[in-house]
């Protein structure tokens, strides 16, 4: 099945600690997509982004000199650019653009602008029940979703630091990646680096780069004549379950089950079907429990997936390939990122670690703590 839209370019920004702006940050990776399409500015009219500003769709066109006649700035954290797709699909689909470029960036390693400290407006939930404990906004939060997870099925933390190694064997073989010459690590170093919040260490956290990408969107029919070989949006979907920790039911059970049945069903496919995976690994617990929710195994079961490396090169299930937010790049909200390697992994372009025949992926975002979920399943044209 296919949605009858393409995504037709795909690049990064500098990563890392560049020195760059936002904007200078934003303008590459969207340059960068733009000639990897064959396709220039004068083409777009159609802008999905988040995190320039509160208007940041409208300072990205202002920026570009663009006049689009489709744009969107929905908030909704890492899960953004996978619902992006949606969106852009649907507005390509009934004629309401015919080019889109979904993006992102963030300096936030050179800016020193992240925070582990949340900050509430006295009247939500989160202020009454959360904040008065003092909690490290979002560790705290995953460090309780783990922590459940842990108590409810028995697994360990060394069971759960494989998806920080795994990731780590990814990022040796590519080189743009922060950790790409930080060396090997085993599950005991991630148990024993210091402790941010129990259960979860320094390596269980994403790191914190500069960084972006871009995907350039358009029809299939208008695919086929451009210079890359067109990468189908084949499903989507996706879900909203929270805000505040206090109003959920289960901390173990994530809105990714949802919102891939949605995606698999509009693509007429089944896990078993998918060749790569890139999910959201904001930390370990979120790379886990995602893999539940899209199905690759049972409630449960996800530390004993992952076990003897089922995820690392050469493995059965090829997850996060770049290396993920653990090892490879996170600039706040990384979904746009696992986009662009899905793409390049179906395009046969990632050298080292490219993953043999793969001709679906899976690129699955998640936002806020455990909050939006959102799932887009690509395959390579025919």
């Amino acid at each position: 099945m296919s949605t009858g839209v393409a995504i037709v370019g795909a690049a990064e920004s500098d990563l890392g600690s560049t020195g760059l702006s936002t904007l200078g940050l934003q303008t590459q990776a969207v340059t960068r997509a733009l000639s990897d399409a064959g396709l220039t500015l004068a083409d777009v009219d159609g802008i999905a982004t988040t995190g320039v500003s509160r208007f940041s769709a409208t300072q990205l066109a202002d920026h570009f000199g663009i006049v689009p006649t489709w744009t969107d700035s929905t908030f909704a954290g890492g899960s953004a650019f996978e619902m992006f797709v949606a969106r852009a699909a649907q507005a390509i689909r009934d004629g309401q653009a015919s080019v889109v470029v979904i993006s992102f960036a963030s300096n936030q390693r050179s800016a020193r602008t992240r925070r582990l400290g949340g900050v509430f407006e006295a009247w939500v939930p989160e202020a009454q029940f959360e904040e008065p404990y003092d909690p490290l906004y979002p560790a705290s939060y995953y460090g309780m979703a783990a922590q459940a997870y842990l108590h409810r099925y028995g697994g360990t933390r060394e069971q759960l630091a494989e998806v920080a190694v795994a990731a780590r064997e990814w990022a040796l073989l590519n080189p743009e990646a922060f950790r790409h010459d930080a060396g090997r690590i085993t599950a005991a170093d991630v148990v024993g680096a210091p402790m941010v919040s129990s259960p979860l260490t320094v390596a269980d956290c994403c790191l914190v780069t500069d960084g972006g990408g871009a995907v350039v969107l358009t029809s299939l029919e208008r695919a086929r004549d451009l210079r890359r070989t067109p990468v189908e949006v084949l499903g989507y979907g996706e879900r909203t379950t929270h805000t505040s920790f206090t109003t959920v039911p289960d901390l173990t059970v994530p809105g990714a089950a949802g919102s891939a049945a949605d995606a698999y069903r509009r693509a007429g496919i089944t896990a078993a079907d998918v060749d790569v995976v890139e999910v959201y690994d904001s930390f370990t617990i979120t790379a886990a429990l995602s893999l539940e929710g899209l199905g690759f195994c049972g409630p449960g079961e996800a530390l004993d997936l992952i076990a003897d490396g089922r995820t690392r090169p050469g493995g059965a299930l090829p997850l996060n390939t770049t290396g993920g937010g653990l090892s490879y790049c996170h600039p706040g909200q990384y979904g746009v990122l696992l986009l662009v390697e899905a793409v390049r992994q179906l395009r046969g372009d990632c050298g080292r670690r490219q993953v043999r025949g793969a001709e679906v992926a899976v690129a699955h975002g998640t936002g806020g703590i455990l909050s939006t979920h959102a799932t887009v399943v690509l395959g390579v044209a025919r």
